[in-house]
């Protein structure tokens, strides 16, 4: 799993060029030209070396570090939590602690986390005019985890764990940051009339989806559906972001919009290692309704080694220090989104249902294979699935602003799981074996107090529950309650 950041808008909303420099522009104008190119360069190796989804231009203000259409930005969100049931914090997985229960969860943890309500980042994005109303856009972003300074980096998470009873390990996720320096890197053109094009590593359009109708947007500390990034991935959390994809979005004066992604292989044109997915909404007063279609091939669920294939890889004389267990699979996904503003009342309700379903891979993924950031498949399971897998995930919730300033937000999360056993496990509907049928659920309470509108404090918690089938492997406890306090400085 990977963790979204704050409420993201796709790259369709254009920034327009700025009416007159902003101070930081003007000041750096004045500045000796020496000075002046000393610190644009520095700027620039500070967004790249800093590490939801995708960024967007965004209308330039006074007070942004906007020059010439290019905007240096970024978020740095940190915290105290509590774990009752959890597992020793990462400094290398994104929010640090899991949230939810694991099956790792094991004692009280108390520790400072990161990311609790959106991803910590800091990024570059612009926008130039070409012709008529043609304007270039492109935006890099590099994700961090505050806590320890480290890149985000969900695979070592993994790897640092390897080997290892539950007992033992630290907190580990697969997720969508893998250390790369970049986590989102995209150019294209936009317009007002025909939509914006956009080709690099993007958020995928359900990752979007949540983001924007998730009553917690998508907040790890406080959201199932940011603190486990399969359901925003469409059915794998490495697939919330997507390299090498082509990604169009329209949205015309009317109430309807459109979208639609396509993921290059970058291999032989088979259908291995491809992804598509469309979304069509619209928005009507204060009724905001958006279904989406996802269809992901070899998609990839990492975990740590065991001991067992520690030891394999010993034989065979290579290092565990890099490698990953995978489960390869087709992952077919539908979803139905919407919220209300309750206008003039200052509440705003969320609701959302998805169906994620897991079939054995048409191309299957050879062991071996380099996966996300550089990490390697060394051991791989294509068939895990006799049977489809079936996911139900839904949620609902309310974000009450009972002062211009606070808001509180009350969520339920939830999913079920059907029985995709066969032979002696089929049908089955205990905690006997991984593959009966269960259910997940989650609460949260949160409070989000904004001093400034670039700085806010927040306090809340979710309680989290696993039954029957994803109960499996759970040896210590199936709860878990994360009581969780931060600010955030956003620029």
């Amino acid at each position: 799993m990977t963790v979204s950041d704050d409420k993201r808008m796709t790259p369709s909303a254009a920034m327009p060029p700025a009416a007159a420099p902003p101070p930081a522009a003007a000041l750096v104008r004045r500045m000796p030209g020496s000075l002046r190119s000393g610190l644009a360069a520095a700027l620039f190796c500070t967004a790249a070396l800093g590490q939801a989804q995708t960024a967007a231009p965004v209308p330039a203000a006074d007070d942004t570090l906007t020059w010439h259409g290019i905007r240096l930005y970024g978020t740095v969100d940190i915290g105290l939590q509590f774990e009752e049931h959890g597992a020793p914090f990462s400094d290398f997985y994104t929010p640090g602690s899991t949230n939810i229960v694991q099956k790792d969860s094991r004692e009280s943890i108390l520790g400072a986390t990161s990311s609790n309500m959106g991803q910590s980042k800091i990024g570059l994005r612009g926008l130039e005019p070409l012709a008529a109303d043609w304007s270039g856009v492109f935006a890099l972003e590099t994700y961090f985890n505050p806590q320890s300074g480290q890149l985000s980096d969900s695979l070592k998470s993994l790897t640092v764990n390897n080997g290892l009873t539950a007992g033992q390990q630290s907190t580990n996720n697969d997720g969508a940051s893998a250390g790369q320096l970049l986590q989102i890197a995209y150019v294209g053109v936009s317009s007002p009339a025909f939509g914006t094009l956009t080709f690099g590593r993007q958020v995928q359009l359900v990752a979007d989806g949540i983001n924007l109708y998730d009553p917690n947007l998508a907040a790890p500390a406080y959201s199932l559906l940011g603190a486990s990034g399969a359901y925003a991935g469409a059915g794998t959390t490495e697939d919330k972001r997507l390299d090498s994809i082509l990604k169009y979005a329209l949205s015309p004066a009317n109430a309807l919009h459109l979208q639609a992604l396509f993921k290059f292989n970058n291999s032989n044109g088979s259908a291995g290692g491809t992804a598509f997915q469309a979304d069509v909404g619209t928005r009507i007063q204060g009724l905001s309704v958006d279904a989406y279609y996802s269809k992901i091939h070899d998609a990839v669920s990492a975990s740590a080694l065991s001991a067992a294939q520690v030891a394999g890889l010993a034989k065979l004389g290579d290092s565990p220090g890099n490698s990953v267990s995978a489960t390869i699979s087709d992952n077919t996904t539908v979803a139905l989104m919407a919220s209300y503003q309750a206008d003039p009342l200052p509440v705003k309700f969320y609701a959302g249902y998805e169906h994620i379903q897991y079939a054995n891979p048409a191309t299957d993924v050879a062991a071996g294979t380099s996966g996300l950031g550089g990490y390697i498949l060394a051991y791989v399971n294509n068939a895990a699935y006799a049977n489809d897998k079936k996911l139900d995930v839904y949620w609902a919730g309310v974000r009450y602003s009972v002062l211009p300033r606070l808001d509180l937000i009350a969520a339920y999360y939830g999913y079920r799981q059907n029985a995709y056993g066969s032979g002696a496990e089929a049908g089955c509907s205990t905690a006997a074996y991984a593959v009966c049928s269960g259910t997940f659920q989650a609460y949260s309470l949160d409070a989000d107090y904004r001093f400034t509108k670039r700085f806010d404090a927040y306090a809340g918690l979710m309680y989290s529950s696993v039954s029957n089938g994803l109960a499996n492997g759970y040896l210590y406890d199936t709860t878990n309650i994360n009581p969780t306090i931060g600010v955030r400085y956003s620029y």
